[in-house]
């Protein structure tokens, strides 16, 4: 019996008399062992940043893997480095499977330090991590396929095939409540794992027409990062919001994420997948939203999202108006109709006398060939502005 993390890292903490970490290869927090020493130094600021943030900063995992981590078979040890943050020494003992290296066990170093016997003890224990860490990138490798299938075969056999061998890989979790997260874009050189994203049950990156980016030229393709989250019951969406967090950080600062609705079993994966992107586009079309937005909460967008593009470009009335040179007009325009055409509110949010604000519609008019006492063309105008963003 491996045992899990948990118990695993407990052990090396026991056998070496000092509390140990556990990070995969990229240095994300797996589990760790408890610090219940009087010594406050044994809480510095890398163990702490790697405890409450889950991951480490680059500066800190060039410093380590400066001394052949990658590449080590054995305890090493590293000085302090105070340049890139690590004010102690540590002891790392890489965590391998068949001559792959697949994490580290971190423990701070000390004087006179754990005996070479000890030490080797530890390490059959860091095997033995390595063992359960394959085993667990194999049923991750496989989620990830199933996922990405599912949510990406057409209609009738293919999906029924793709959702039956998801449903079977996730066991259990498959009839319980989740919600779907997408992140985009997504530029990282692989698929996050599952251990490192509480709550997620699996993930997939997944080729997502370009559409989903504003501003993409047409035809590309953008890849994005598809995460199913469980919950607790489909009342209660917090721990989908924070794998949204936690991802869409990990992609970088240009990068949104969408959280569809809460849904019970896979038979909704392909609306739930639907409602997650055009979340995520609506985040990114819309700043108003925030980095990440919840299908309930873009209001409009959900219609504008599933608006077929056809390719030919914004709607010939509102074509001259959408260009650079009219950029202030478009904006006073969709301000104005976001304010349901009250020119007072409107002047005082752009910051413009309401002559300037008259003289600016009258513009928008002759532009576009709209007149905005028309409930029709109103419409046309504000769906059309709103619709250039994503």
């Amino acid at each position: 019996m491996k045992g899990d993390y948990q118990e695993l890292v407990d052990e090396i903490s026991g056998l070496l008399t000092a509390p140990a970490t556990l990070e995969n290869r990229d240095f994300g927090l797996i589990a760790f062992g408890v610090h219940d020493s009087d010594d406050d130094t044994a809480m510095d600021p890398v163990r702490t940043r790697s405890i409450l943030t889950r991951r480490s900063t680059p500066a800190v995992r060039a410093w380590f893997e400066g001394f052949g981590i990658t590449r080590a078979t054995g305890p090493v040890r590293i000085p302090s480095g105070p340049e890139a943050g690590v004010n102690r020494g540590r002891i790392c003992l890489p965590v391998r499977h068949r001559g792959v290296v697949l994490g580290y066990v971190w423990l701070l170093d000390t004087e006179p330090g754990p005996t070479d016997e000890r030490l080797a003890a530890a390490m059959e224990v860091a095997d033995r991590i390595g063992a359960l860490l394959a085993d667990e990138a194999r049923a991750g490798a496989g989620l990830s396929r199933e996922l990405g299938a599912a949510l990406t075969s057409g209609h009738g056999w293919q999906r029924d095939m793709a959702l039956t061998a998801l449903r079977e890989s996730l066991g259990a979790d498959a009839d319980g409540p989740h919600a779907m997260v997408c992140v985009l874009p997504w530029t990282a050189d692989d698929t996050p794992s599952a251990r490192t994203v509480p709550s997620a049950a699996a993930l997939a990156v997944v080729a997502s027409p370009a559409r989903a980016l504003p501003g993409a030229p047409p035809g590309a393709e953008a890849l994005t990062l598809a995460a199913l989250v469980r919950l607790r019951s489909p009342d209660a969406p917090g721990p989908a919001h924070s794998a949204a967090e936690r991802l869409r950080a990990d992609a970088g600062a240009a990068a949104t994420a969408g959280v569809a609705a809460p849904r019970r079993g896979l038979a909704g994966l392909a609306d739930a997948w639907h409602e997650a992107v055009s979340a995520a586009r609506a985040a990114a079309a819309e700043p108003r939203f925030g980095p990440v937005a919840p299908w309930s909460g873009i209001g409009p967008y959900r219609l504008l999202t599933a608006l077929p593009r056809s390719g030919a470009g914004p709607d010939p009335a509102v074509s001259t108006l959408l260009a650079p040179v009219h950029a202030e007009l478009a904006r006073t325009a969709e301000t104005f109709l976001d304010l349901a055409g009250q020119a007072g509110r409107t002047a005082a949010e752009l910051g413009i006398h309401r002559q300037t604000l008259y003289y600016r519609l009258s513009r928008i008019q002759q532009l576009t060939g709209l007149d905005l006492s028309d409930g029709e063309d109103r419409l046309l105008l504000h769906m059309a502005l709103k619709a250039a963003r994503i």
